[in-house]
C-alpha cells in the first residue's frame, strides 16, 4: 500500500503596502531600477560629443568610433551574459555589470587620449551595459511571468531605453554648469547606487522560492540549471539560430532598429540640432521628450503584443519610424511643428520593436531559449547601432551636416518594415529539442 505524498504548500505572498503581491512584480521592479539606473551612461554620448571635441580637438568621427566599440560589446556581450545569468543567476552577472559600469564611467572623468576613451567608454561600459539591458529584461520576462508577459517586457524595456533619454536634461545642464566631467561622475554613482537594492531583492528564478511564474497554473516543472561552460552555450545558441531563415529576418530587421534608434538619433540628433541653432539642454530636452512618448509607447506596444500578431505590429512600427526619419530634415527647417510632431511619432516607436521581437523569437525557437537567442538577435541590433554612430560621424565630417544620414536611415526602416513581414512565413524544419541551450548533463547528450 501506497501512501500519497502531501505536495508542500506554497509559501505566503509578499506583501507591499498590507496587499499580499506576487514576488515576480518585485523582481519586475528591481529590474526597473537597475536597468533605469545604468541606462545613465548610455545617455552620454550625445551630450560629450561636442564637450569632448572642443576640449580636446577630437574630430566627431574620432569619438563615434569609440561610441562604435561601445555599442558592438554591448551587443556582443548580450548572448554570453544571458549564458553566464543561467549558470550563475541574474543576481550575481547583474551585480557585477554595474560594477563594471560606474567604475568605467568614473574613469572616463580622466581620460586625456583617444584611446582611453575607446578603452573606458568603448570597452569597459560596453561589456557593463551589455550585460544588463534588453537582454536582461527578456530573461526575467520569461522567467517570472506567464500571463502579461509582453506588458512586463514592454515596461521593462522602456525604463532602459527611457532613462537613456530622460537623463539628458540634467546631464547637458551638468556640462554647461560645471563640466562634462560632472556628468559622467553622475552617471557613475547612478550605477553604483543600484547595486545594494539588486543584492537584497533580486532573485534568479521563481523555484528560489518555491513559487511558480506569475499566471503559471500549471504544476510545470522547471528547466534544469545549465552547467556547461557559459561561452560554449552562447555559440550553441548561435548555432541553434543560425540555421534558421527566420533568425537571419529578425537579425535583420533588428540591426536596422538600433541603426535608427541607438546609432542615430540617441548619438547624433543633439549635435545635429546645435548644427542648426538649437541650444545643447534644448536638444536634450527634444530627446527627454522622445524618451516620455516611448513610455508610452513601448508599454503599449507589450501589451499588444499580448494580443495581436507581433509582425503587423513590427510593419506599423518600422513603416512609421521611416517616415519619421524621412520627414526629420524639414522638420529642422520648421523647428517649432514640425519638430514636434517628429518628437511625438517617432518616440512612441523608438523601442516599441523589443516586445514583439522577443515574442517572435519565444515563439520560433523556444521559451527556455530566449535569452541567448534573442542575445544574438540583439547583437544584430547593436551592430546597426555602431556602423550607423560612424557613419553618421563621417557624413558629418564630410558634408558638413546629417541630411544623407537621416534619408539612408529612412528608407533602411522602410526595407526592414518589408522583410518583417516573412518571418515564419515559410515551413520550417524542426531545429532541436525546446530545452535549455547547453543545460543537460553531458551523459545525456546524443541519446
Amino acid at each position: 500500500m501506497t501512501t500519497a505524498s502531501v505536495p508542500t504548500p506554497a509559501p505566503p505572498p509578499t506583501r507591499l503596502f498590507g496587499r499580499p503581491v506576487h514576488y515576480a512584480w518585485v523582481v519586475a521592479a528591481v529590474t526597473f531600477v537597475t536597468l533605469l539606473g545604468a541606462s545613465g551612461f548610455r545617455s552620454t554620448p550625445g551630450v560629450l560629443i561636442v564637450p569632448l571635441q572642443e576640449e580636446f580637438g577630437w574630430s566627431r568621427a574620432t569619438i563615434s568610433l569609440a561610441v562604435s566599440i561601445n555599442l558592438i560589446l554591448f551587443g556582443f556581450s548580450g548572448p554570453f551574459a544571458a549564458a553566464l545569468m543561467d549558470r550563475f543567476g541574474v543576481r550575481r552577472v547583474t551585480i557585477c555589470a554595474l560594477l563594471l559600469v560606474g567604475s568605467g564611467s568614473a574613469l572616463t572623468t580622466l581620460m586625456r587620449a583617444p584611446w582611453q576613451l575607446a578603452l573606458l567608454w568603448g570597452v569597459v561600459v560596453g561589456l557593463g551595459t551589455g550585460a544588463m539591458a534588453t537582454v536582461l529584461a527578456a530573461t526575467v520576462a520569461n522567467r517570472w511571468f506567464v500571463a502579461r508577459r509582453g506588458l512586463v517586457l514592454g515596461v521593462l524595456t522602456a525604463g532602459s531605453a527611457t532613462g537613456q533619454l530622460v537623463f539628458l536634461p540634467v546631464l547637458a545642464l551638468l556640462v554647461d554648469s560645471i563640466g562634462w566631467r560632472w556628468a559622467a561622475a553622475a552617471t557613475a554613482v547612478g550605477a553604483l547606487l543600484v547595486v545594494p537594492l539588486v543584492a537584497r531583492f533580486m532573485r534568479d528564478r521563481p523555484a528560489d522560492l518555491g513559487l511558480r511564474a506569475f499566471g503559471d497554473d500549471e504544476a510545470t516543472v522547471a528547466p534544469p540549471v545549465a552547467v556547461a561552460n557559459p561561452v560554449a552555450a552562447a555559440f550553441d545558441g548561435l548555432r541553434l539560430g543560425a540555421r534558421s531563415r527566420d533568425f537571419w529576418l529578425l537579425s535583420g530587421s533588428f540591426f536596422v532598429c538600433g541603426a535608427t534608434t541607438n546609432g542615430l538619433i540617441g548619438t547624433h540628433l543633439i549635435p545635429a540640432s546645435v548644427d542648426h541653432g538649437m541650444a545643447q539642454v534644448t536638444a536634450a530636452g527634444m530627446l527627454a521628450a522622445i524618451g516620455v512618448f516611448d513610455i508610452v509607447g513601448t508599454t503599449a506596444s507589450g501589451w499588444l503584443t499580448d494580443r495581436w500578431d507581433p509582425r503587423r505590429l513590427l510593419l506599423a512600427y518600422y513603416g512609421l519610424r521611416g517616415l519619421s526619419l524621412l520627414f526629420l530634415p524639414d522638420a529642422f527647417d520648421a523647428p517649432r511643428a514640425g519638430l514636434i510632431l517628429f518628437v511625438v511619432f517617432y518616440g512612441l516607436d523608438w523601442v516599441a520593436t523589443v516586445p514583439p521581437t522577443v515574442a517572435l523569437t519565444a515563439d520560433l525557437f523556444g521559451k527556455r531559449n530566449v535569452g541567448i537567442v534573442f542575445g544574438w538577435i540583439f547583437a544584430a541590433h547593436q551592430l546597426g547601432a555602431a556602423a550607423a554612430a560612424s557613419a553618421a560621424g563621417v557624413i558629418r565630417t564630410w558634408t558638413g551636416d546629417y541630411q544623407l544620414a537621416f534619408f539612408g536611415a529612412g528608407i533602411l526602416a522602410l526595407v526592414a518594415a518589408a522583410m518583417t513581414q516573412a518571418i515564419g512565413r515559410a515551413p520550417r524544419r524542426p531545429t532541436t529539442p525546446r530545452r535549455p541551450i547547453a543545460a543537460v548533463p553531458d551523459a545525456a547528450v546524443g541519446t
